[in-house]
């Protein structure tokens, strides 16, 4: 290599070295951003583990079969999955009605979970309220006060004290053609069982209502 080329090296690798040095801080500031990211990136917790559920996929009335076009699958993250989440719950009867996008859970659905949710010392009974219009008006968690009414004889007595409103099934799936009213399924204390079954094939059953 001559002389000439020589400096033109020299030169070139002069200008480089300048350049370099003119833009060290702007280099050193990249460099030193790309350490901070990689840090935190390795610092970051693991996303949550996260779980499929099983919710309404519209508006689903009390008394209904669920279908596969009824329901939708959401991921949630596990910890905020509702207890009692079921996974396969097509076939099942809703004991209440259900939101769009609501979880379908086991106390929703007629079976064990419904009456594993009866207050402590209380079981589950179908009652046949006489008058269906007012069944109509009850909502799943109402507390109620049945009452036997005799139109014949003008009087009326008690049954039984805050009895808890578990299901209302819809009025077309407890429809036999023959009694009158509509059935509504209650937990009330063992010890009332007997008194509320008797008057319900002899007498007008209606109740009192107290919202929750």
């Amino acid at each position: 290599m001559d002389t000439s080329a020589r400096r033109r090296v020299a030169d070139t690798l002069t200008d480089l070295r300048r350049r370099v040095l003119r833009r060290r801080r702007p280099l050193a500031a990249l460099l030193a951003a790309g350490a901070v990211a990689a840090g935190l990136h390795a610092l970051a917790p693991p996303d949550p583990p996260t779980v499929t559920v099983r919710v309404a996929g519209h508006d689903l009335p009390a008394g209904h079969v669920l279908g596969r076009g009824d329901l939708a699958d959401v991921t949630l993250p596990a910890g905020v999955v509702p207890g009692g989440a079921v996974g396969t719950p097509e076939g099942r009867t809703l004991a209440a009605p259900l939101r769009a996008g609501e979880a379908v859970t086991d106390v929703r659905l007629v079976g064990a979970g419904l009456a594993d949710a009866q207050p402590p010392g209380a079981v589950t009974l179908p009652v046949r309220l006489s008058d269906a219009g007012q069944a109509g008006l009850l909502t799943v968690g109402d507390r109620i006060d049945l009452v036997a009414t005799d139109p014949r004889a003008g009087s009326a007595r008690a049954l039984a004290s805050d009895a808890q409103v578990l299901a209302l099934p819809e009025a077309g799936t407890t429809t036999d053609g023959a009694l009158p009213g509509r059935l509504v399924v209650l937990a009330l204390p063992a010890a009332d069982v007997e008194e509320v079954t008797a008057a319900s094939v002899a007498s007008y059953v209606t109740y009192t209502w107290r919202r929750r």
